[in-house]
């Protein structure tokens, strides 16, 4: 008897044909309702779970008698009580690695386009305001030769960070739990304590993972540290920064601008970041591009696919 696997959300199709020619395949559909109550429903009798993007704990899996992996279509795993799969013996797998030059690209799009204004300037030209040479009121800041404060030297950090040390000749600085020389020599970074980095750093990027310690890392005193000429850019998980005080604070121009991919609560609707200039917003986009979803794809399911067939996947969260 084949063994059966949960598709929770949307993956490609060439991969949910190759599950469905080895596994007993359910899928769950939003369009029919409750998501919760199916996935209940599904997982009662399932081995495997594949997907992005929901989130999963007691009140989904409360029914799941032989669930041996979950695995997610992302290298973060904020969506799941790892807890309790932990008490339930449920692995986890994720996708690190294959996603991180695109999410640093993405980091460095938001960056520049902060820095320079693109954005807004896109549109004050295409109303018709361009009708002499710009001002400085049109003016943005230098990226070249600043400071570049990397808060979470992971894999994604580092990239970010030899982008900036090799692209743009910035001095880099960074902060996280431990100082990271084996990283950070490659690019002469300096480990400081976070108020020294908000007090130093002209661009200021986040790049930590999401957890209790995290969670509004970045608040009012600190966004009061910054440089008024400042720029954050936050790629990681949006509730790391209290995203009231990061409005409060471009607001009233504490910082210069900011590069925004992940939000509090997403998709952001109704948000007075919408009424603000300073502020460049993409829809959460940090590993989007065909090659990389492809690749997050294709290691999600051999990370699946070796599990239930008697191998071990490869990335395993606990």
């Amino acid at each position: 008897m084949k063994k059966k696997v949960v598709i929770f959300s949307n993956i490609f199709p060439e991969f949910e044909e190759k599950l469905k020619q080895q596994f007993e395949v359910v899928k769950i559909n939003p369009k029919l309702g409750d998501v919760d109550q199916q996935i209940r429903d599904a997982v009662q009798y399932a081995h495997g779970m594949i997907g992005a993007g929901r989130r999963l704990g007691a009140s989904q899996l409360e029914t799941a008698s032989q669930l041996e992996i979950i695995s997610t279509v992302s290298v973060g795993y904020d969506n799941y009580d790892v807890a309790y799969l932990k008490q339930k013996g449920i692995l986890l797998a994720h996708t690190p690695h294959v996603l991180t030059e695109t999410t640093a690209d993405t980091a460095f799009t938001l960056l520049v386009s902060a820095a320079r204004r693109v954005v807004e300037l896109d549109g004050w030209a295409r109303a018709g305001h361009w009708q002499k040479t710009v001002s400085t009121q049109e003016f943005g800041v230098d990226i070249h030769a600043k400071t570049l404060g990397i808060i979470g030297l992971g894999n994604i950090g580092a990239a970010i960070a030899r982008r900036g040390y090799y692209g743009f000749n910035m001095n880099v600085v960074y902060h996280g739990r431990q100082e990271k020389p084996e990283i950070a020599n490659a690019f002469n970074a300096r480990f400081l304590a976070l108020d020294e980095l908000l007090q130093q750093a002209d661009f200021v990027v986040v790049t930590v993972d999401l957890n209790e310690t995290t969670r509004h890392l970045l608040s009012n005193a600190q966004f009061a540290k910054m440089q008024k000429h400042a720029v954050l850019v936050n790629i990681s998980r949006g509730a790391v920064i209290d995203e009231q005080a990061l409005i409060h604070a471009l607001q009233q121009k504490q910082i210069f601008a900011a590069g925004l991919d992940v939000f509090e609560h997403e998709p952001l609707q109704q948000s007075p970041l919408f009424e603000l200039d300073n502020v460049v917003i993409t829809p959460h986009i940090g590993s989007a591009t065909l090659q990389t979803r492809q690749a997050m794809n294709q290691l999600a399911y051999d990370n699946l696919v070796a599990q239930l067939t008697g191998k071990k996947a490869r990335y395993l969260v606990n």
